[in-house]
This record gives C-alpha cells, sequence and structure tokens, in this order.
C-alpha cells in the first residue's frame, strides 16, 4: 500500500490545528507513559498502524516495558496495569467505541474516583485527539517507516 494523500503537505493547516490539541496534551498533567497507553489502545482499536508504531516506540523511550505493551489489547487479562491505568483503559475504550457503547456510568464513575475533573477534562481531550490522528493515518494510508529495531 502507498499513501493517498500527504495531508500535512496539501493542507498544512489543517495539520497546524491538530498539532496545537498535541501541544496542549504535552502540557496537560497526566503521566505522558499514561498518554502513550492511551495512544496504544485507541489506536489498536481502530487498527492504525501508523500509530501503534509511533506510540509503542515513543512509550518505550519513556520507559514502559515490553511485556505492558505487549499486553495491552488485554489489559483486563492482566495484572500488569494499576487501579487508575485500568479506568484509564476502559475510559479509552468506551470513548473509541462511543457510537456502539457509548460510555457507560459505571466507566466514568471508575476514572471520577481517581481523577479530578481538569485530569477527567485532559484524558477526554487525549483521546479524542489520538482517534482523530486515527482516522487522519488509516484514511490516508500513512504507512510505518520500517526498522530494524
Amino acid at each position: 500500500m502507498k499513501p493517498r494523500i500527504l495531508m500535512n503537505e496539501v493542507d498544512p493547516n489543517a495539520y497546524k490545528a491538530m498539532y496545537s490539541l498535541e501541544g496542549y496534551l504535552a502540557n496537560a498533567s497526566m503521566d505522558k507513559k499514561m498518554l502513550e497507553l492511551i495512544k496504544i489502545r485507541a489506536s489498536q482499536i481502530n487498527g492504525c498502524a501508523f500509530c501503534i508504531d509511533m506510540h509503542t516506540k515513543d512509550a518505550r523511550k519513556l520507559g514502559e516495558t515490553e511485556q505492558r505493551i505487549y499486553a495491552l489489547n488485554a489489559w483486563r487479562e492482566t495484572n500488569f496495569f494499576s487501579e487508575k491505568e485500568r479506568a484509564v483503559l476502559a475510559l479509552t475504550e468506551a470513548v473509541t467505541l462511543v457510537s456502539s457503547e457509548h460510555v457507560s456510568d459505571e466507566v466514568y464513575d471508575e476514572v471520577n474516583r481517581s481523577f479530578s475533573e481538569k485530569e477527567i477534562a485532559e484524558l477526554i481531550m487525549a483521546i479524542v485527539t489520538i482517534n482523530a490522528w486515527n482516522r487522519i493515518a488509516i484514511t490516508t494510508r500513512m504507512m510505518p517507516a520500517e526498522s530494524e529495531e
């Protein structure tokens, strides 16, 4: 497969708008490893190879373990993730699949027990942003670069 369109070249202002969201997330109070877990998990659900490749590499650079990255798509079946991370992963899945499942009170209440309203707002924005990036990457067929890692 080859890319359909290079949106960053065709419409740089659209990319600039998306990067503004990334700038917001870079300055958010959430743990950066948690942010990468959000990005990886949403990208797994959406089937975005480009984003999975990028964010697993970024997570490893932040010290995330291979074991947790490999188990992320089966996080419910492990004890590798903290209560807070589990709440975030459940929220990530619910928001990513919002058209079919909506965000249940149970999922929201679990996040609400562990995070402030400001932190929840940041989490929602992180999930929404990676879902937007996934849709751009999948639609335009952005391809991960082959590497020797």
